[in-house]
C-alpha cells in the first residue's frame, strides 16, 4: 500500500484538483484506491459526491471507527473517507493527546490490505492534520501556482516536511513541486516558472511538468465527474496523466 499526501500551506493552488486527479486516474487504471479528505472545507468530498454528514476522517483519526467501516464507495469514482467541519477543531482537540502525529497512520494500517493506493487531501494550513498526512505518507506532492509568493510557500512547507522526516517519518519523500493552472503564453508565468525551478534546484526538489490551465477542470468538478471521464483529451487531463504516471511509477 502506497500513501500520497497532496500538501500546500495556502489555498487556491490546485491541491484538491490534484488529489482528485491522482485518485481518479489510479482507480480508472485498476488500482484499488482510497481518497481521504482531511480538509474541513470538504471540497474533495463534494467532488466525489460524498456525504459530509456521515462518519469520516474525523472519526477515523479519533479512533472511533475503522476505515473499512466508514468508507463511501462510489460506482464510478474512487473509494472515499469524507471530511466534515469537525476537522476544523482537530488542532485544538488533538494537540494535547499522546501520539497525535500518528493517528492517521495507525488508523490506515488497520486496513492496509484493502487498498493499493491512498491519496490524502490536506488542509491549506500548517497544523496537526497536515503533519498526520505527512507522517503517514510515502510521498508528498506540493502543488503551487506560478505567482510571486510561490517560493515563499515552498520554504515554509519544506520546514514542516523536514521536521516530519526527522521526527515522524524518515521514509517520506517529496515527489516534486507541481505548477497548476499554468499558462505558458504569458511572459510573467514563464519567468516565474524559471525562478521557481532555480529555487527548487537549490532545495534539491524536482519541479514536475506543469498542469495547463483549462476550463475542463472546473466543469468536471461542477459535474462531480472524473476529469479523465469528462474531458480525457483536454490539456489539463493529458498533463495530469503524464505527471501521475511518473509519480506513481517512481
Amino acid at each position: 500500500m502506497k500513501i500520497i499526501a497532496v500538501a500546500s500551506q495556502k489555498g487556491g493552488t490546485g491541491k484538491t484538483t490534484t488529489a482528485a486527479a491522482i485518485a481518479c486516474w489510479a482507480a480508472e487504471h485498476g488500482i484499488r484506491t482510497l481518497a481521504v479528505d482531511l480538509d474541513p472545507q470538504g471540497s474533495l468530498t463534494h467532488i466525489f459526491r460524498g456525504d459530509g454528514t456521515a462518519p469520516g476522517a474525523y472519526e477515523l483519526m479519533k479512533g472511533d471507527a475503522q476505515a473499512s467501516q466508514i468508507v463511501q464507495v462510489g460506482e464510478d469514482l474512487p473509494d472515499l473517507i469524507s471530511a466534515s467541519l469537525q476537522l476544523a477543531g482537530a488542532d485544538t482537540e488533538f494537540s494535547t493527546k499522546p501520539g497525535r502525529d500518528f493517528f492517521l497512520r495507525k488508523a490506515l494500517e488497520r486496513d492496509s490490505g484493502r487498498w493499493d493506493l491512498i491519496v490524502v487531501d490536506t488542509p491549506p494550513t500548517l497544523g496537526t492534520l497536515l503533519v498526520n498526512a505527512l507522517a503517514a505518507a510515502d510521498k508528498a506532492i506540493i502543488p503551487l501556482q506560478a505567482d510571486t509568493f510561490a517560493a515563499q510557500a515552498i520554504f515554509q512547507l519544506m520546514e514542516t516536511i523536514g521536521q516530519v522526516q526527522q521526527y515522524c517519518n524518515r521514509d517520506l519523500k517529496v515527489a516534486g513541486v507541481l505548477l497548476t493552472r499554468y499558462s505558458g503564453r504569458t511572459v510573467l508565468s514563464r519567468d516565474l516558472r524559471e525562478d521557481l525551478e532555480e529555487k527548487c534546484t537549490a532545495m534539491d526538489l524536482r519541479l514536475l511538468p506543469p498542469i495547463s490551465e483549462g476550463i475542463a477542470v472546473k466543469e468536471a468538478q461542477t459535474m462531480q465527474q472524473s476529469l479523465f471521464t469528462y474531458a480525457p483529451k483536454s490539456k489539463p487531463a493529458l498533463d495530469y496523466c503524464a505527471v501521475i504516471e511518473e509519480v506513481l511509477g517512481g
